[in-house]
């Protein structure tokens, strides 16, 4: 017995029809094909892989009831909280093509920052998807970011103002970890 992979996110929302064109629209996402549920949600994909899960927080007691677990008793775990409340942290994912999110992104107004991972081969993008304040962090290989001239804000060494050469060659990339 083992974990494979990341089936899926749900992300209950007062604005499911926002939240899927945010992700659809920045960072690609497919709007898709779902089963009916008796209410109302959203399938985002990549490639042929649902992924995301977008559902209207509150919209019925049968929602409510079809989405209980045994032990959550009178507890009231239906809906998200206050924006950016830690119920989901962050939705990370691995990328390729770094050139055109960073085109898109910033021709969109997305904000982001840059940091290379600790001890590892990657380059990451972080922003905050608005409309219910999940952070969305994109990792992608190293050598994308130094080979188009990005300067990482953060590195290993904490805040960084070294020249992007000068960051992705200080050391020789290690394997990202793998499980």
């Amino acid at each position: 017995m083992g974990l494979r992979f990341l089936e899926h996110l749900l992300i209950l929302t007062d604005d499911p029809e926002g939240t899927r064109d945010w992700f659809v629209n920045n960072l690609g996402f497919r709007n898709g094909y779902h089963p009916e549920f008796g209410f109302p949600v959203y399938w985002l994909y990549i490639g042929e892989q649902d992924v995301i899960h977008i559902g209207k927080a509150r919209y019925s007691t049968h929602q409510d009831t079809y989405l209980k677990t045994p032990t959550d008793g009178d507890k009231d775990y239906s809906a998200a909280g206050a924006m950016g409340s830690g119920r989901i942290d962050h939705l990370c994912l691995n990328c390729e093509g770094i050139e055109e999110f960073i085109e898109r992104l910033t021709a969109n107004g997305v904000e982001f920052s840059e940091r290379k991972a600790h001890n590892s081969n990657l380059y990451q993008l972080f922003m905050r998807e608005p409309i219910n304040g999940i952070k969305v962090e994109l990792n992608f290989a190293w050598h994308e970011a130094a080979r188009i001239g990005r300067v990482p804000a953060w590195t290993d060494a904490g805040a960084n103002e070294k020249p992007a050469t000068e960051v992705m060659q200080a050391e020789p990339p290690k394997a990202a970890a793998t499980f």
